[in-house]
């Protein structure tokens, strides 16, 4: 393993003190889900020779599910994809009426990252590295770069959306050959989804069409295969805190998003989709709760139901849906050694037997959730670590003792009303009568 980097060191230890999955040095406190690894691994290099995957990622709150999905977004920089993440909230979704799906596409265009732009920020990047191999190959063939750009760009006219995305391709590059910044600022704010009205989209760029809420999708399928003209492997597309779906408190509009969810799933399990992946993290009543859940939409059961031979141990992990299993005990003792290893360096003053007396409280403050649902363990024994650094006179075992563990709830859930479809306009049945 390489050797851990200082600005690592502070992004991990910042990150799990708040509770949060760090962007950087995952792979230094990594542990279990071995299986599952190298099956998402399958499917980037599936990705990567112009194929395509869709994974729904379930677990619980605190399970993990963004730690993992952070896991394969870095997997994925690493085998040449760009990836583009967005968690949903209640103004980002992936469909909508009133903006909030080209929220969700803007947020993703934002955080788009490629290897050496691992953070984000990277779409200017792409246009630029684009831009660069077409003026090279210009310069070879001894062509125009214009007519190279129009060339590469031809089978774009033939997708949804297309021809506008090309042109607005070719005013970049204008803007890059005459030195005009606001014309290749414009251009790199279309491909952001930041214009609102088409009419500022004619007035900059000359363009009838922007990305809104009604052409997300078509939109991801284009960067697609944008992104592999500008010399990169493909598209990972990563949609976390879907439970966002589950709580719309219209059937109406959570139907029009799960649809458009089949609609990503059809083309991916048809192969209608290139070098494009899709993630998606939720948990299990996003997934199975009949009523609101995957599950209500009749079409993504059938599709997402899982293998009835995978019972009492055996798990079939080539279908849509990753559950992630929980981690061991043994699993978390190595996870609580690794985070010592990044706050203490190779020479711990924490000594292994209180990594197990420390597991040994949590397990008789809340049970098994201490290593199902790793959080707020993980948290506290990040929090004992700073205080034991901090004060040398300070004995382990007497701080562990005092020790507070809850266990995780995660988001509450007390705001989804179960009983009553909250509008009857919206809910079908809620005004039924025999």
């Amino acid at each position: 393993m390489s050797k851990l980097k200082p600005r690592e060191s502070d992004a991990i230890v910042q990150a799990l003190r708040a509770g949060v999955v760090p962007k950087l040095g995952l792979r230094h406190i990594q542990v279990g889900r071995a299986r599952e690894i190298e099956e998402l691994v399958k499917d980037m290099d599936r990705i990567a020779d112009g194929g395509s995957a869709i994974r729904f990622i379930i677990g619980e709150y605190g399970s993990g599910k963004t730690f993992f999905m952070n896991l394969i977004r870095l997997v994925a920089l690493e085998k040449g994809l760009v990836v583009m993440f967005a968690d949903l909230a209640p103004d980002r979704r992936i469909h909508a009426t009133g903006g909030q799906a080209r929220s969700l596409y803007a947020e993703m265009a934002r955080n788009l990252a490629t290897r050496t732009k691992p953070d984000g920020g990277a779409l200017a990047n792409v246009v630029e590295r684009f831009v660069s191999q077409a003026q090279h190959d210009a310069e070879t063939k001894d062509q125009p770069t214009a007519e190279i750009i129009r060339q590469r760009l031809a089978h774009f006219e033939e997708l949804t959306g297309g021809f506008d995305f090309a042109q607005v391709i070719r005013r970049y590059w204008e803007g890059h050959e005459t030195g005009d910044e606001e014309l290749k600022s414009a251009a790199i704010r279309w491909l952001r989804g930041e214009f609102a009205t088409r009419t500022d989209a004619r007035k900059a760029l000359g363009v009838r069409t922007i990305i809104d809420d009604a052409s997300v999708y078509d939109h991801l399928k284009l960067m697609s295969a944008f992104v592999c003209e500008a010399g990169y492997k493909g598209l990972l597309v990563g949609f976390d805190e879907m439970v966002n779906l589950y709580k719309l408190t219209s059937s109406q509009a959570r139907n029009a998003n799960y649809e458009q969810i089949l609609r990503i799933l059809n083309d991916v399990l048809q192969g209608s989709a290139e070098n494009l992946g899709f993630l998606m993290g939720g948990t299990p009543e996003f997934l199975m709760n009949t009523r609101r859940g995957l599950y209500s939409y009749e079409a993504l059961q059938s599709r997402l139901a899982e293998n009835s031979f995978a019972r009492e141990g055996l798990v079939d992990l080539s279908g849509p849906v990753i559950r992630l299993a929980s981690l061991t005990p043994e699993d978390l003792f190595v996870l609580l050694a690794n985070i010592r290893a990044v706050m203490q360096g190779d020479n711990p003053t924490l000594p292994d037997d209180a990594l197990e007396a420390f597991m040994v409280h949590c397990s008789d403050r809340i049970g098994e959730a201490y290593f199902r649902t790793p959080r707020n363990t993980v948290t506290a024994f990040v929090n004992l670590l700073a205080v034991l650094d901090q004060n040398p006179g300070v004995e382990w075992s007497d701080l562990i003792d005092k020790l507070d563990v809850a266990e995780d709830d995660g988001d509450d859930m007390s705001d989804v009303d179960e009983t009553v479809g909250a509008d009857p306009e919206t809910e079908e049945l809620a005004s039924f009568r025999l």
